[in-house]
C-alpha cells in the first residue's frame, strides 16, 4: 500500500449548452490539473478568478495546481493524503514547495513530526473516504466520511493515523488578514 495516494484521480463531468441552446455534457474525463507528491496528491477540478462568475464561464485552472486560489476567486480540489506511517516531514515540505506553497509553512514541526502550515484562505473541507485528524495548536478532532471542517486561515496539520489514504474535497476561497 505504500504511496497508494499517488494513484488518486478526479473525474470531472462538465455540462453546458449545445449549438441549439439545449443542455448537454460538454466533456467527461480526469482533471489535467493534478500534482502527485510524496506528501499528498492534489486534483483541482474547477476554478473561478472572481465571483460572481457567469454560469457558463470556463474554468480558469492552469496546467499545474497552485496552493492558493485566485485573489478574488475560489478553487475546488480533491486531495489524497498517505497514512502517517509514510509521512516524511522533509518530503511534505518539498511537496508544499512543489505546489507553489513555500510560503505556507515556516519549517516548524509538531511534537509528533507533522508540519504546521497555513494559507490566507477559508477552506471548506469534507472527508469523502478514510479518516483525517485536524490538528490545531491547542487541540485536534477526528473527521470521518461526511464530516466537514471550515478552516479559516489558521495554523494546522492534517494527520492520517490509519493504514490507507484519505480523500477530501476542499473549496478554498481567497481571504485577507
Amino acid at each position: 500500500m505504500t504511496s497508494e495516494h499517488l494513484n488518486a484521480e478526479a473525474r470531472v463531468v462538465l455540462t453546458g449548452l449545445d449549438d441549439s441552446g439545449k443542455s448537454t455534457i460538454i466533456s467527461d474525463g480526469n482533471t489535467a490539473t493534478r500534482t502527485a507528491q510524496p506528501g499528498f496528491t492534489v486534483m483541482d477540478v474547477w476554478q473561478f478568478d472572481a465571483l460572481p462568475a457567469p454560469v457558463l464561464a470556463p474554468s480558469t485552472l492552469g496546467a499545474d495546481p497552485v496552493i492558493d486560489p485566485p485573489a478574488n476567486g475560489l478553487v475546488v480540489r480533491l486531495a489524497s493524503f498517505p497514512p502517517d506511517a509514510e509521512f516524511d516531514a522533509e518530503g511534505y515540505k518539498a511537496s508544499l514547495d512543489a505546489f507553489h506553497g513555500s510560503d505556507s509553512h515556516d519549517g516548524d514541526a509538531s511534537d509528533d513530526g507533522g508540519v504546521w502550515h497555513l494559507t490566507d484562505t477559508i477552506d471548506v473541507v469534507t472527508v469523502l473516504n478514510g479518516e483525517l485528524w485536524a490538528v490545531t495548536e491547542t487541540g485536534e478532532t477526528l473527521l470521518k466520511p461526511g464530516d466537514t471542517i471550515v478552516n479559516r486561515g489558521i495554523k494546522h496539520i492534517w494527520s492520517n493515523r490509519t493504514d490507507k489514504p484519505v480523500l477530501i474535497i476542499a473549496t478554498m476561497m481567497a481571504g485577507t488578514r
